[in-house]
């Protein structure tokens, strides 16, 4: 009667296997499964949530935002399985520039522009794009083509503007 009146439960008899034989143990909570198995679910029925909504929307004639909730459901493919989900997302344009960037780096990424020697990780970038050792870290030492002058007069303007005042008219 206790239990009762505080609101806790008795321990379990014997520990509770997770329901997808993963060899984990479960909890009531979390409908006899195992936490990750549980996570595992709770992002499948969400992303199964964000499909339905995004054809119903698509069906009922899409706004801006439906559209772009369709194409985030396009790009994401969720593979049924009994122990966890496997995502794998379709080819985009973005992958294909994340990899274009990544093979011009890895393209002597390492090396001085100007003498070629290998400078690891101590090597300076440069405002003109390149990787220079510490002799030629400097823009006189390598014959930077980056316009400094300009760089610095755009920010000048920038920082202040011109302050015109009204004109007064005179009696």
């Amino acid at each position: 009667m206790e239990q009762n009146e505080t609101g806790c439960q008795a321990p379990p008899d014997a520990p509770i296997l997770c329901v997808n034989n993963c060899g984990f143990f479960g909890t009531a909570t979390t409908m006899n499964m195992c936490s990750k198995c549980h996570k595992d679910l709770m992002l499948k029925q969400e992303h199964a949530k964000l499909a339905a909504s995004s054809i119903e929307s698509i069906v009922n004639g899409s706004s801006s935002v439906g559209a772009k909730e369709s194409d985030v459901a396009a790009a994401v493919d969720v593979w049924p399985g009994s122990s966890g989900t496997g995502v794998l997302s379709k080819p985009s344009s973005c992958v294909s520039v994340v990899g274009e960037n990544t093979e011009k780096n890895n393209g002597g990424s390492n090396r001085c522009s100007t003498c070629k020697k290998r400078v690891g990780l101590t090597g300076f970038n440069c405002r003109c794009g390149n990787l220079f050792c510490s002799v030629h870290r400097y823009s006189e030492k390598h014959g930077c083509t980056f316009d400094y002058r300009s760089t610095a007069q755009d920010a000048i303007a920038r920082a202040n503007p011109v302050v015109k005042a009204q004109k007064i008219d005179k009696i």
